[in-house]
């Protein structure tokens, strides 16, 4: 009999409030079903199973808030003839910090359907403590559901008229914050950047994309993104996680992509497996993970899972950026806009478009020395795009 458990999907995750299960006893689930929703101060995140089995009891009652790794239900493996999980379906989270207990939400304030819009626990909370009308917000959860960014969305939307009463601190801010601040605190920084010639991409992709539609077009950071995770396989001191036990490398590379939410929000869920993927399976990928993280509709590996992240600043014209890197990870790469810029070629000056590329690694896990190299190592691959 196995054991599914609120899941903890990032070093600043104490706990979570369960919004809904998607399964019942009785149903079957295979690796990777999505069987419930999650609320954190990230959003409503979908939580996935990582075993196959029968629901055989769920645990916690919808609208519940419980603290990571309480038990949630229990699956019968052998219900499908497969051997019994010891432990639960959520990774162990290295450098999780020490649970606290959250207590349970009062039972009004639970999910009710046929009781006015369906809206997670902390957003009818926040909702009903600021006079807010959930029948006038758009819900941007699983199914339109109104979450709590919503509800502070609103709040923020009807009190711009009073500009100067400070800062908007939504959860999302406040979770970003945390993290952050974790993160300059606790991982010593170290930073390098790299500038190189873009040339042979950009006339690659040119080619690559005329002789296709519109949908199956490449965009430029389709290809970062392949190459960092090329290179990932080759500096495996830079893919993995820090914990109380030092290092971890990761086997595989989940690289994790910076998305910008509407409203001030952040989030860097992983594609999984990035390194496996091709370049036009890696686009569609790409495309449907940054529609549903501004949807707000990310799920738990993806938040979860991520070995290293890339952030990329190229449509906001600054020519380079200095990213934090998010815990327990221990590197982020980032990628600046392309530049026409003065270059020389053979004792000749010529405008090539350039880029600079940074990374922020963490000394615990690796170097200057080494993180040059993987800097350079990105540049090799982005020059030779035809084998990627």
């Amino acid at each position: 009999m196995g054991t599914f458990v609120m899941p903890s999907l990032g070093a600043d995750m104490a706990a979570g409030t369960l919004v809904e299960w998607l399964k019942q006893p009785g149903d079957t689930v295979e690796h990777g079903d999505i069987i419930a929703v999650v609320e954190t101060d990230k959003g409503a995140i979908e939580v996935e199973v990582f075993e196959k089995g029968r629901i055989d009891e769920l645990l916690v009652e919808a609208g519940s808030a419980v603290p990571v790794g309480t038990p949630l239900a229990r699956i019968d493996g052998e219900a499908n003839g497969v051997k019994p999980s010891a432990t639960g379906p959520a990774k162990p989270k290295v450098g999780t910090e020490p649970v606290r207990a959250t207590p349970p939400r009062p039972s009004a304030l639970l999910v009710m359907k046929g009781q006015g819009p369906r809206a997670s626990p902390a957003a009818r909370q926040h909702a009903a403590e600021r006079g807010i009308d959930l029948a006038s917000l758009a819900g941007s959860g699983p199914d339109g559901a109104i979450q709590l960014v919503d509800v502070e969305r609103a709040e923020c939307i009807r009190s711009e008229p009073g500009l100067g009463s400070g800062p908007d601190l939504s959860a999302m801010r406040r979770a970003i914050a945390a993290a952050m601040a974790r993160s300059k605190r606790e991982i010593p920084h170290y930073y390098l950047s790299h500038r190189f010639d873009l040339s042979a991409a950009l006339e690659w992709l040119e080619r690559y994309n005329a002789e296709r539609p519109p949908p199956e077009r490449l965009l430029l950071g389709a290809l970062q993104i392949k190459a960092v995770a090329s290179a990932l396989k080759e500096f495996p001191e830079f893919n993995g996680f820090y914990g109380e036990e030092g290092f971890s490398p990761f086997p595989a590379v989940h690289l994790g992509t910076a998305i910008a939410i509407r409203g001030g929000g952040l989030a860097a869920p992983c594609i999984r497996h990035t390194d496996t993927l091709t370049l036009s399976d890696l686009m569609e990928s790409l495309r449907d993970l940054v529609a549903r993280t501004r949807r707000g509709q990310f799920r738990s590996s993806e938040i979860a899972d991520a070995t290293a992240t890339v952030s990329n600043l190229g449509e906001r014209g600054v020519e380079s950026l200095w990213p934090v890197i998010y815990p327990p990870q221990v590197a982020i790469v980032g990628f600046g806009s392309v530049m026409w810029r003065p270059w020389a070629v053979k004792d000749e000056p010529v405008v090539r478009p350039v880029i600079t590329t940074t990374l922020a690694g963490d000394h615990r896990a690796n170097n200057g020395h080494r993180g040059a190299l993987l800097l350079r190592r990105i540049e090799q691959i982005l020059s030779e795009p035809d084998k990627l």
